[in-house]
């Protein structure tokens, strides 16, 4: 495996505020007054759905307060519209958190998970895992694609789709990561990054929040492909930034700052300075972006509804790359309960729900075994 405990000794701030002081991006973060509406209902939905279980685990999790996320992310959304976001971020975080352990340097594995939870994402939403019910994995993604899909044209469920299934599958190409010799350089790891962060889902959802589906003339064309890709390389530069320790703690070697280091041959503040050089630089270019779309626009003759949409779209963004920020200072999952929550081959009490796709003999969509 890569030498990311050689990483782990040199220093490093512990204070993720400090770590993050010289990362300057310039939209507002912004809060929706529905998030306590939000944080009940998805402590419901996930007991429901047998992603969480006792009253210990729930309050481990509710620590985290994911929801807040949610919150910055799509202020302006209804109440109905933040619980769906909200328990879509709570699958998105437990997901991501099965792979902390075996699983994690498991690609074949991974194969079979993602596949799992592709076969899902159906027209009208029927099951197609055996079974009605299926893994509190599975059962819970479903019922996030199938009340997500309710009311959108097909081209918006096309796009989510596609995007939900370039971010499970990227897992595999982490899990490789974690087993390589050395590590990819950074330009071929945030290949894979781009889409194990899960931004494009995300905006996809700012898409169903402000009620309308972008033209795919637009929304594959200059300048919003680059600007989609900028959003999300901050949030990948901040994440990797203010989750330094927690990884290292964990002994994970996928992480923007671990990659630089290795790459350059320098120590982790600098390359922690480098990094949050970097996030600088991409805000800036957005806002540059940003600035001459109009006329862009304009000059394509785009019609003022669609360009209206645009404006709330571009707006979705720096809701994205601000909220991220504002929230993983707040959030425990980075403190000192959170990287001693992953240290010493810990992991959370709900990172082991994908237990069943670790043997060899599992196949996609039986339910898990009991474990002893």
């Amino acid at each position: 495996m890569a030498n990311a405990m050689a990483s782990g000794r040199q220093s490093v701030p512990t204070d993720p505020t400090r770590r993050t002081a010289a990362i300057r991006i310039p939209f507002p973060a912004r809060f929706s007054p529905h998030a306590e509406r939000a944080r009940r209902h998805t402590l419901q939905w996930l007991q429901e759905t047998g992603l969480l279980t006792g009253e210990a685990v729930t309050a481990e999790y509710d620590a985290l307060r994911l929801e807040r996320l949610m919150a910055h992310f799509y202020p302006d959304a209804t109440g109905n519209d933040l619980e769906l976001a909200a328990d879509f971020n709570a699958w998105f975080f437990i997901f991501d958190d099965q792979f902390d352990g075996r699983l994690g340097v498991r690609p074949e594995a991974i194969e079979r998970v993602v596949d799992s939870l592709v076969r899902t994402m159906t027209a009208d939403g029927a099951p197609q895992v055996s079974g009605e019910h299926g893994p509190p994995l599975v059962r819970g993604f479903r019922d996030i694609w199938r009340r997500a899909a309710v009311g959108t044209p097909y081209g918006w469920q096309r796009r989510f789709r596609t995007h939900w299934q370039a971010y499970m599958a990227a897992h595999q190409g982490e899990a490789h990561n974690r087993n390589a010799e050395r590590l990819p350089s950074l330009k071929q790891f945030l290949k894979v990054r781009r889409n194990s962060i899960g931004v494009q889902p995300c905006l996809d959802f700012t898409e169903r929040c402000g009620g309308y589906t972008l033209p795919d003339e637009l929304h594959g064309s200059s300048p919003l492909r680059e600007m989609r890709e900028i959003t999300g390389d901050v949030v990948i530069f901040v994440n990797d930034i203010v989750s330094l320790v927690k990884e290292l703690a964990a002994g994970d070697v996928n992480n923007s700052v671990i990659v630089l280091r290795e790459q350059k041959g320098c120590t982790l503040e600098q390359s922690v300075e480098y990094i949050a050089a970097l996030a600088n630089a991409q805000t800036a270019r957005f806002a540059q972006l940003a600035t001459a779309l109009p006329k862009t626009l304009s000059e394509r003759g785009v019609l003022p509804e669609v360009r209206e949409h645009i404006d709330h779209y571009v707006e979705g963004m720096g809701h994205l790359m601000a909220g991220n920020l504002a929230w993983s200072l707040a959030t425990s999952r980075y403190d000192e309960t959170g990287i001693a929550a992953v240290s010493g081959g810990r992991q959370r009490p709900w990172a082991r729900l994908a237990v069943a796709y670790e043997s060899t003999g599992a196949r996609a969509g039986r339910n898990p075994p009991t474990e002893s």
